[in-house]
């Protein structure tokens, strides 16, 4: 375990303390033709040597190299100006996978890791994880779409998929206070939501807003809360 965290440490170094800003512009104009691309990923290799320092562990250390060149390569080829927030988490989620499976393999681990990956408590938390982010907004989408359509002018001065993205976070966030039999956090993280909200509430003056923001949260974070309880009965049976 250890090993995997000098390597996410190496690569937190790599990826955003030791990469100019002027790298990552010259590698978005130039991509694959970029000296900085092949620095940056040298860095990466240099840090990962450093921080493992165990010649014996070279095999592992070029393969994630190599694997972080190629990683960058295909998010440089194919990011665009709309989607480089996409690229940018897909990017580092690959990264991270890439250590956690290269370790195993090369630490003849592999059996322990997928064996957890194919365990019935991963497969239980994972499902619920992804469950509470896209798919509940298209619930919540279609549930309150009598209303939506209601406000839409309101709805216009809001930053562009911020809502959907809120809602992704605070229902991961309440799925792992419950998990975690934090169920206070989940009162606390409400109370926040509400004192964020009511200035924007007030100025507006709107009570089809007020409501329309008020059945949404009440349903986003019951979701969240009945997944998150779900899940805990499901992982003690």
């Amino acid at each position: 375990m250890i090993m995997i965290v000098k390597l996410i440490l190496a690569h937190i170094l790599g990826d955003f303390l030791l990469q100019p800003n002027s790298w990552v512009k010259a590698k978005e104009e130039k991509k694959g033709f970029a000296w900085q691309l092949y620095a940056h990923v040298s860095i990466h290799g240099l840090l990962s040597l450093l921080f493992l320092y165990d010649i014996n562990s070279w095999r592992l250390i070029v393969s994630i190299t190599f694997s972080h060149l190629v990683i960058d390569y295909i998010k440089l080829k194919f990011q665009t100006e709309d989607s480089k927030i996409i690229w940018f988490i897909s990017d580092q989620i690959l990264h991270l996978t890439a250590i956690f499976l290269l370790v195993a393999y090369w630490q003849n681990s592999e059996k322990e890791l997928f064996a957890f990956l194919l365990s019935d408590s991963f497969i239980i938390l994972a499902t619920a994880a992804l469950f509470l982010t896209k798919p509940v907004s298209i619930i919540l989408g279609v549930l309150t779409k009598p209303w939506s359509e209601a406000i839409v002018n309101e709805k216009e001065k809001s930053l562009r998929y911020a809502g959907k993205y809120i809602g992704f976070i605070e229902r991961l966030l309440v799925f792992v206070f419950i998990c975690t039999n934090h169920f206070e956090a989940v009162g606390f993280l409400l109370a926040s939501k509400s004192v964020f909200r009511f200035g924007d509430l007030k100025e507006s003056k709107e009570r089809k807003l007020t409501e329309y923001i008020l059945i949404g949260t009440l349903l986003s974070f019951g979701i969240a809360i009945l997944v998150g309880l779900l899940t805990q009965y499901l992982l003690k049976i």
